[in-house]
C-alpha cells in the first residue's frame, strides 16, 4: 500500500546521489508518524544516457514525491556533453532554491554527488538546517563543497576527514533493512534459482557493478561465461548503460539455465542474494562493500580506477584488510584473469568464508536511527 504524503508534522526533504544509505533512512522515517519526505533527485543517471535512474523509479512506489533536479556536473573527463552539463549548473541553484521555497522543509538530509550541492547551499541561504551524509573513506568534491554550508556532517568511519571537526558526527553508514534482517523473503524467480543451484549442490557466484553496473566486469564475465557456468550458478546484476550490457547478457541466459541476470535487483531480491551466494565479484562502491561485509560473503573487489581520490581503490583496500576479499585491479582485469582469480577463490572458500564472517566489524548498526536522532535535535 502507497503511503499518502500528507503533512504529518516535520517535512524532511532528502536529496543526493547516493541512493542506498538514503532508501534506509527513508524507510526508518516512514516508519514513524510525524515525518513527511520528499526526494530531490534525478530522471536520468548521466547525461547523454537515457537510463533512468534507480531512485526515479524506486521513490513513486514509497508513495513519496519525486522531484527532478535539472543541474549539471563538473566532469572529470571531456565529453560531447560537457559543455550542456557546466552550462546547466547555475539553473540548477536556482531550481533546486524555488523547490525550496514551494516546499518550506523543516531540513534538508543530503546523500552526496552534484545532485546534493544545489539543494544544500539552496537550505543553506533560506537558512533551513543542513544534514550531510559522508558514505565513504575519502570525502568527495561534492561533499567538501557541501560541508562548508552544512549543519552537521554526518560520516561513516572514526577517520579523518577534510570537514570542520566541529561539524562531525559518526553515525555509520545506513544499510537497507533487507540486508540487516535475518530473514529475507526472494521473489519465485530468485528462490527457484538457487534451489536449483541447491540440487546441483554448485555454488552461486554473483556479480554487480553497484546499481550504474560496470563494462569492464560485465565484458569480462561475457568472455568467460562458459567457463564460469561450469563451476558456478552465476547472477549478474549488469546495470543499464550505453554499452548496452544487460541486452547481451539476456541473450546469453536465453541459452545457459546456470545464468540469471538483471539489470537491478530489488531490496528483497538483493537481501537474500547476498545472504546465499557463495562467492561475489564486485565494484568497490562503499555501500555494496559494506552489505558484502555485513553479510560476510567473500568477494572479488576490483575498484574503479577513474573516481575521485582513488576513493575505490581505498575502499578496496581497507575492506581486503578487515577480510571482506581480494582485491583485482581494473589494469589486471580480463576474461582470464578474473576466471583464474575466482576459482583460485572456489578452491579457498572455508578460508575465505571465516576471513569474510570476521568484516562484519567494521559496520556500524543502527546508523539510520542515529541519523535520524539528530534529525530530531535539529528541527526541535
Amino acid at each position: 500500500m502507497l503511503r499518502s504524503t500528507i503533512n504529518l508534522g516535520m517535512k524532511i526533504i532528502i536529496t543526493g546521489s547516493h541512493f542506498t544509505p538514503a532508501q534506509a533512512v527513508i524507510k526508518e522515517l516512514l516508519s514513524r508518524d510525524n515525518f513527511e519526505v520528499v526526494y530531490i533527485g534525478r530522471n536520468r543517471t548521466m547525461e547523454g544516457d537515457p537510463t533512468p535512474s534507480v531512485e526515479s523509479g524506486v521513490i513513486p512506489k514509497l508513495g513519496i514525491k519525486f522531484i527532478n533536479l535539472n543541474t549539471g556536473r563538473w566532469q572529470r573527463h571531456f565529453t560531447r556533453f560537457s559543455i550542456l552539463s557546466i552550462l546547466k549548473i547555475p539553473w540548477g541553484f536556482l531550481e533546486a532554491f524555488l523547490i525550496l521555497l514551494r516546499e518550506k522543509p523543516d531540513l534538508v538530509v543530503s546523500f552526496g554527488g552534484y545532485i546534493g550541492v544545489p539543494v544544500v547551499i539552496a537550505a543553506w541561504l533560506l537558512s533551513i538546517p543542513i544534514i550531510v551524509h559522508e558514505q565513504t573513506l575519502v570525502s568527495g568534491i561534492a561533499n567538501t563543497v557541501s560541508s562548508w554550508f552544512a549543519t552537521k556532517i554526518a560520516v561513516s568511519f572514526d577517520n579523518p576527514y577534510d570537514f570542520p571537526r566541529n561539524k562531525i558526527l559518526v553515525t555509520g553508514n545506513p544499510l537497507r533493512a533487507e540486508i540487516l534482517t535475518s530473514t529475507t523473503k526472494p521473489s519465485i524467480r530468485i528462490a527457484n534459482f538457487f534451489e536449483q543451484a541447491k540440487r546441483h549442490n554448485t555454488p552461486v557466484l554473483f556479480v554487480t557493478g553497484g546499481n550504474q553496473g560496470s563494462h569492464a566486469i560485465n565484458s569480462s564475465i561475457f568472455e568467460k561465461l562458459a567457463s564460469l557456468t561450469k563451476d558456478f550458478f552465476v547472477i549478474h546484476q549488469t546495470g543499464d548503460s550505453k554499452y548496452h550490457d544487460f541486452s547481451i547478457a539476456e541473450n546469453l541466459a536465453k541459452d545457459n539455465d546456470r545464468y540469471l541476470v538483471s539489470r537491478f535487483f530489488e531490496a528483497m531480491d538483493m537481501g537474500y542474494i547476498l545472504k546465499h551466494a557463495s562467492l561475489g565479484i564486485s565494484r568497490a562502491g562503499i555501500n555494496t562493500l559494506l552489505e558484502i561485509a555485513w553479510v560476510g560473503l567473500p568477494t572479488l573487489i576490483i575498484p574503479l580506477p577513474s573516481a575521485n581520490k582513488d576513493e575505490q581503490k581505498v575502499n578496496a583496500r581497507f575492506f581486503e584488510s578487515k577480510g571482506a576479499g581480494e582485491v583485482l585491479e581494473e589494469k589486471d582485469l580480463s576474461g582470464k584473469s578474473l576466471n583464474e582469480k575466482i576459482i583460485e577463490m572456489k578452491n579457498n572458500l572455508p578460508m575465505l568464508a571465516e576471513k569474510a564472517s570476521s568484516a562484519k566489524s567494521v559496520v556500524l548498526e543502527n546508523a539510520e536511527k542515529r541519523l535520524i536522532q539528530e534529525i530530531y535535535i535539529l528541527v526541535s
